[in-house]
């Protein structure tokens, strides 16, 4: 059973940093564009970042760049995302996703983690 499970969400004040980690197992991750998702209450799920199966290439949302940082580790099947200066718009759940295309829609990605809240207060 393909599972990715988030953890490290949680109640941050503004200018605050999170961590979130995104554990796979039931597959190797090591093939595949990794992207973080999020959904904030009312709105559509957007993009936040992505990291191709290398590395060595990274895409964010430009609301985030210079705060937030995407990193992964094949050999642990591990996936996370560094959030620094948090605001109180970056409050949403927090999805991990695993797909084949560097991409910055969705659509695009075949597994999906349940969530992880994360709430910045003022």
């Amino acid at each position: 059973q393909v599972q990715l499970v988030e953890s490290g969400g949680g109640l941050v004040q503004a200018g605050g940093s999170l961590r979130l980690s995104c554990a796979a197992s039931g597959l190797s991750i090591s093939t595949l564009t990794m992207g973080w998702f999020r959904q904030a209450p009312g709105k559509e799920r957007e993009f936040v970042s992505a990291v191709t199966w290398s590395g060595i290439s990274t895409r964010y949302t430009d609301s985030v760049k210079g705060r937030f940082t995407i990193s992964r580790d094949n050999a642990k099947n591990t996936v996370n995302l560094q959030m620094n200066s948090l605001k109180q718009e970056d409050t949403a759940v927090y999805y991990c996703a695993g797909g084949r295309v560097f991409s910055t829609v969705p659509a695009h990605y075949e597994y999906w983690g349940q969530g992880t809240q994360v709430t910045v207060s003022s």
